[in-house]
């Protein structure tokens, strides 16, 4: 609605309709509502499409891929919902002298958008990608998105790798950030894999995934251990509930199911997150320009309200100084998973915490208790993402530090607004 009149008193208003989405019955509608509320549009600029269609069909060929390493023989796949189209994350694993070698394999973004162009300036307004009911509003147009820069099954496909040597342990010793070209053997589905995980796939199911059948059980291998790693640390695992909404043809919500997280999707969380933790220790060690993904440590007053909380419960608790360590929170959180108290105690350490953030200088992660980290592996949905690809190719390129910070302000993207009106994220 939009005011067209302003009288003298409520009854003298005189209003009209700015925008009809349907029936506030459908789901569709009510997100559609909520967006064009929020200024968000599925619209891209004609600059932008024009740059885009140029990727209609691409392919990469011997030429793109020279110079580049050459992964396409390795067992590269990727782990995925079925759902998704913008597949920007593939795996690999090999079993070494000493433990393993973990490659993270990120769809080579940077390539492709690059800095003054008007897919880059679009891509900074927005910000991230936007996922919702059963849908999405893409940072970049499918040409990319879904097309060159997605890591589909059999193609062959531009990279940034983050190979990692990890003890038997499962502790990162060494990495490296090399730029690739790849070629995914399987597009992995997260329900399948679990099937295969948990011995209830039949032989169909198996065959699928027979070109990675030996790396299957490895992968599963050294989650465990990197689970165990997490959990002396005091990483925090909390169950929050997310719901997932059910439509059906028509648009209507039909059902709100929790979505789940099994192995599948806890192992590739953990292998990101030692991508995102080495790709923010390079920085670190280079004192490199940068964007950290920052959590610091709750406040004393929200700690005080836990504390509140966690009395007025019955729950029994001790902490050794005035804020928790994450040791003391995950333990609690432990202790009270899977009984009646888990939604109250869960929910009230999640309200404790401070927000994440993007911030120059590396403060660490208090929820996932690493000194160094960033976000490194989705430049198709996160613009801070890809503004760190451009970075670390910059030092893979030979650039000092100085050198870096130079073409990092050059390339800086001017703060605009998209047509006809999306939000302005800086």
């Amino acid at each position: 609605m939009e005011i067209l009149e302003r009288g003298d008193s409520h009854e003298d208003h005189r209003a009209g309709v700015a925008m009809r989405f349907g029936s506030a019955e459908e789901a569709k509608q009510c997100a559609k509502a909520l967006l064009y509320g929020a200024g968000l549009s599925r619209h891209f600029p004609l600059k932008a499409k024009a740059e885009a269609k140029k990727y209609e069909g691409a392919a990469v060929g011997e030429k793109e891929a020279a110079g580049r390493r050459d992964y396409r023989g390795m067992p590269v796949f990727t782990i995925d919902s079925a759902e998704t189209k913008d597949i920007d994350d593939a795996i690999s694993l090999e079993k070494t002298d000493t433990g393993y070698r973990l490659g993270v394999h990120i769809a080579d973004v940077s390539h492709y958008v690059r800095p003054g162009s008007a897919l880059d300036a679009e891509a900074f307004a927005r910000g991230t990608s936007v996922y919702y009911a059963d849908s999405v509003i893409p940072m970049l147009p499918r040409q990319l998105s879904n097309g060159i820069c997605s890591l589909n099954e059999g193609a062959d496909r531009l990279a940034f790798s983050c190979m990692m040597e990890l003890d038997a342990a499962g502790r990162v010793v060494d990495y490296a950030f090399v730029k690739s070209v790849i070629r995914s053997r399987v597009k992995g589905v997260y329900k399948e894999v679990n099937a295969i995980f948990d011995g209830t796939a039949d032989n169909a199911l198996r065959q699928r995934y027979a070109a990675v059948a030996q790396e299957l059980p490895l992968m599963r291998e050294l989650y465990h251990k990197l689970a165990k790693l997490r959990a002396a640390r005091g990483a925090m695992d909390i169950e929050s509930g997310e719901a997932k909404l059910v439509l059906d043809e028509a648009g209507r919500c039909v059902d709100v199911v929790k979505r789940e997280r099994g192995e599948a999707e806890q192992m590739i969380e953990e292998f990101m997150l030692l991508a995102n933790s080495s790709a923010a220790a390079l920085a670190r060690r280079l004192k490199l320009p940068f964007v950290y993904r920052v959590h610091e440590a709750p406040d004393p007053e929200r700690i005080e309200k836990l504390k509140q909380t966690l009395t007025a419960a019955g729950v029994d608790f001790h902490f050794a100084g005035d804020t928790p360590t994450t040791l003391e929170l995950a333990k609690l959180l432990a202790d009270t998973r899977g009984t009646n108290l888990e939604r109250p105690v869960h929910t009230s350490v999640l309200r404790s915490m401070a927000k994440a953030k993007y911030e120059p200088q590396p403060k660490g992660h208090f929820g996932l208790a690493l000194a160094d980290y960033a976000h490194f592996t989705s430049p198709i949905r996160r613009y801070p993402d890809l503004a760190i690809h451009r970075i670390l190719s910059d030092v893979c390129a030979g650039m000092d530090d100085g050198a870096v910070q130079k073409n990092m302000r050059s390339s800086r993207p001017k703060h605009r607004c998209s047509p006809p009106s999306a939000r302005c994220w800086p």
